[in-house]
């Protein structure tokens, strides 16, 4: 027993090892991954197709026709071959939108009581297309592949040395995983999805401006509650983060923009 227990240690070890080769775009953090692409886009593809069949899809009014000119022009900015984009208005009062691996993306129409422009628009697709493009889904099945791997060997361990603790074992691990490591990864994600999103709304030519203004409504009317029970992180967190994003990008144009200048002037001197 004890030798299998070793075993299945070592070949989590490998996998954990091999699947820390990812790298979040943009943001460049570490990624554990254990699913394949093609793996994750199928599951994507066919979540998605049920999605729609039980949803009311609203097709050619403005809206639903502004959304689809704002998810590609994004996508454009991407340049993911392998996904087949997608982008549909949903009715639904929910003020929430969502994106499925492989770039399938939902707006709920409840959103647009919030999302006062397109630049406002583009914010919210921006950070749907941001959870794809960084593999979030994939990121999230794995995390939890490794948690019930740990679980099941320590209930193993527990099962030939103390099986009178396992019952205790086990609701304190689901505990100790819920809020040490399922959610605070949630607020991750979503905190990266915001800073990936906010440059790639920036490379397609959207005023970023606008994101900070997105999720100054998004809050409006909230109950404050306390994050640490949250998958997101809070309206206050999440407008603090945001602006840190925009005045970086805000930085960065600004060197760039006069370190052009400065070539032009070169040229003509010489």
């Amino acid at each position: 027993m004890n030798n299998f227990i070793k075993y299945i240690f070592i070949l989590f070890t490998i996998l954990l090892f091999t699947a820390c080769t990812h790298k979040a775009p943009i943001t460049k953090r570490n990624q554990m991954i254990l699913m394949s692409q093609s793996q994750e886009l199928a599951l994507g593809e066919k979540t998605y197709n049920n999605t729609l069949k039980k949803s009311k899809v609203i097709i050619g009014t403005v809206y639903a026709n502004k959304i689809k000119e704002i998810g590609f022009r994004i996508a454009k900015v991407v340049n993911k071959k392998n996904y087949k984009w997608e982008f549909n208005l949903v009715k639904n009062k929910q003020k929430n939108a969502f994106c499925l691996p492989g770039g399938k993306v939902v707006v709920y129409t409840g959103i647009l009581q919030v999302a006062k422009n397109e630049h406002q628009l583009a914010t919210v697709i921006s950070h749907e297309i941001a959870h794809a493009l960084a593999r979030h889904g994939a990121e999230r099945v794995s995390s939890s592949m490794i948690a019930n791997g740990v679980q099941i060997i320590s209930n193993i361990a527990l099962g030939s040395k103390a099986p009178h603790l396992t019952k205790s074992f086990n609701i304190a691990y689901g505990l100790g995983t819920q809020y040490g490591i399922h959610l605070p990864y949630g607020r991750l994600q979503e905190n990266e999805a915001d800073e990936i999103g906010i440059h790639l709304m920036h490379q397609a030519g959207y005023d970023i401006n606008e994101a900070l203004s997105f999720w100054v409504n998004m809050s409006k009317g909230k109950i404050n509650t306390n994050e640490f029970f949250s998958t997101h992180p809070s309206s206050k967190t999440r407008i603090k983060n945001i602006k840190k994003v925009i005045n970086s990008i805000k930085r960065s144009s600004s060197r760039n923009t006069k370190q052009n200048s400065n070539n032009i002037i070169g040229k003509k001197i010489k």
